[in-house]
Parts: C-alpha cells; sequence; structure tokens
C-alpha cells in the first residue's frame, strides 16, 4: 500500500482519538489502494496534531468512552484512563479487566486490606458506604463481568467494556469528584 501526502485531502469531521475534541481536517494522508472497496486516509488533527486512521467508518484510534473524573489520585486516574484507552483500540475484554482491578485500587485506596479477596474488596466498598444508594448492582456487575473476563474463555464485547466504564465513571464521580465540590466549612 503506498501513501501519498496530499496537502488537502477530502475533510472529515471527526473526534480525535487524541484529544477527544470534534475537529474537521482536510490535511493528511491518503492511498489509491482500496481495501474492501474503501479508500484510506490519515487525517491529522488540527488541535493536538495526532493522527487517525480512517477506512470507511473505522477509526483508529477510536474515541475513547467516558469521560474525565476530577480529584482522583493518580493510580486510580491511570487505571481508569487505561480501560477507556483499551476500548478505543478494540481491547475491550482489556478494558474490563482494568474495570475489575479499578474497583480493587478504589477499596484500598479508601482504607481495604491489601492482598485480600476481591469480594472483600466489594464489601468493604459497600459497607464503608462508598457505593451509592441503588449502586451495589454496578459494582455487583463490574465484578460479575471482571470475572467472566478473568476466569473463563469468553472474549468481552465494546457494549460490555463501554457499559463497564460508564458504571466507573459514575462511581468515581460519587466517591471522588462530587464530594470535592462541597464547600468545606469554615470554622
Amino acid at each position: 500500500m503506498l501513501w501519498q501526502n496530499k496537502t488537502t485531502i477530502e475533510s472529515r469531521k471527526f473526534v480525535c482519538g487524541f484529544c477527544n475534541s470534534t475537529v474537521a481536517s482536510s490535511q493528511g494522508y491518503f492511498t489509491n489502494d482500496t481495501t474492501n472497496g474503501y479508500q484510506g486516509f490519515i487525517y491529522i488533527c488540527p488541535h493536538c496534531g495526532g493522527p487517525s486512521f480512517m477506512i470507511g467508518s473505522k477509526q483508529v484510534p477510536g474515541v475513547a468512552p467516558g469521560s474525565s473524573v476530577q480529584h482522583l489520585p493518580a493510580d486510580i486516574e491511570s487505571l481508569y484512563n487505561e480501560a477507556r484507552q483499551a476500548v478505543s483500540v478494540n481491547a475491550f475484554t482489556a478494558a474490563v479487566l482494568a474495570c475489575r482491578k479499578l474497583l480493587m485500587n478504589i477499596a484500598v485506596n479508601h482504607g481495604a486490606k491489601e492482598g485480600a479477596t476481591f469480594v472483600s474488596y466489594v464489601e468493604h466498598l459497600a459497607n464503608a458506604g462508598f457505593v451509592p444508594p441503588n449502586g451495589r448492582a454496578w459494582v455487583d456487575h463490574i465484578r460479575s463481568k471482571g470475572n467472566e473476563a478473568t476466569h473463563e474463555i469468553k472474549l468481552m464485547s465494546n457494549a460490555e467494556a463501554t457499559e463497564l466504564i460508564s458504571f466507573a465513571e459514575m462511581l468515581l464521580k460519587f466517591i471522588y469528584e462530587f464530594p470535592s465540590k462541597i464547600p468545606t466549612p469554615k470554622p
């Protein structure tokens, strides 16, 4: 496949997989070789300069699901973003495993004993009030899907990984972001 630089190519609007900005670009590279009837393009994001490969409707890297969460400890933020980025490159089972590990890290960050059983981490979060009302089902769902990804041969899907990231995002906002928005009372 021979890629050619062209000062301007067919403009395309997309969400950049690197910076999450909605952009339109006409700068990049293309190939005249068609694969499965589609022509390939590499668009350069005018916001961050990152390259996005497009072939038909497929984009690599894709857009990471979920959104950033404020006031996270560095290791938890890194793990949450790792799960999101895994989905953007179609690594759905890895994303589900990262969401499971995220529960363990949150629990240890809030006083659970490191090296305990996974069930004890879930129990710690629930018993210590870190799971919102009616939120126990979210945590159990993340645990259950994480167990499937860990102990079974089945591969996880985009829908399953995206759903768990959504649940994890809400849990992180409940535990870290929302409490930080409450002004501290002055004595």
